[in-house]
């Protein structure tokens, strides 16, 4: 009981210094948190235990290669990890969910139309292929957030957890990257509407 208490930092060190407990501790401390996190996103038990078991697999991996450097911000870097195999759970499915929203970002309005006729399918797709191309050449910090909020429908909140920044930030970086995917949208002259 008396480890649950202690600092992330402080058990992870432990770890380091060949304490197996300080990462059961670190498990036991996370799972519920990050079992949801995972949950919320692939809705599926099964998926989600996969998930997890391979974030820590990958935590323990980079602990013992001595390339953890993410000092007193141990949560969000799983929470990170995660994101990055819930996301690649998704590629590998080929059924990466985008966003169904109306705000600013009319931009992927198009892409959501899943009633549309083989032409206009045709059409989405290509749009869908350039817009991923286009969203390559942002900023890596922008590409991040538009990835975390329009193919996994994160809140803000969660993306500022996921990536140790401050919502403000997060909504800052998903503004810039709109602005910046728009005037790459009008240079390489992409029309959204059919």
């Amino acid at each position: 009981m008396k480890q649950l208490q202690l600092d992330d930092s402080v058990l992870v060190k432990n770890y380091i210094n060949g304490d197996e407990r300080a990462l059961e501790t670190l498990l036991n401390k996370h799972n519920q948190r990050l079992t949801g996190f995972i949950y919320s996103k692939v809705g599926d038990r099964e998926v989600t235990e996969d998930i997890f078991q391979d974030t820590f697999m990958k935590v323990i991996r980079t602990l013992k290669r001595g390339a953890y450097n993410e000092e007193g911000k141990f949560l969000p870097w799983v929470m990170r990890i995660a994101h990055n195999l819930i996301i690649d759970h998704f590629r590998k499915n080929k059924r990466m969910p985008m966003l169904k929203g109306a705000d600013s970002m009319n931009l992927f309005a198009l892409i959501s139309d899943e009633k549309l006729n083989i032409e206009g399918q045709i059409i989405k797709k290509q749009i869908d292929s350039e817009l991923t191309t286009l969203i390559k050449e942002l900023p890596e910090d922008q590409q991040e957030v538009i990835s975390m909020r329009m193919y996994r429908d994160m809140s803000f909140k969660e993306i500022s957890e996921c990536t140790g920044v401050s919502i403000n930030t997060a909504l800052g970086r998903m503004r810039y990257a709109l602005i910046n995917l728009r005037k790459l949208v009008d240079q390489n002259n992409i029309v959204l509407t059919n």
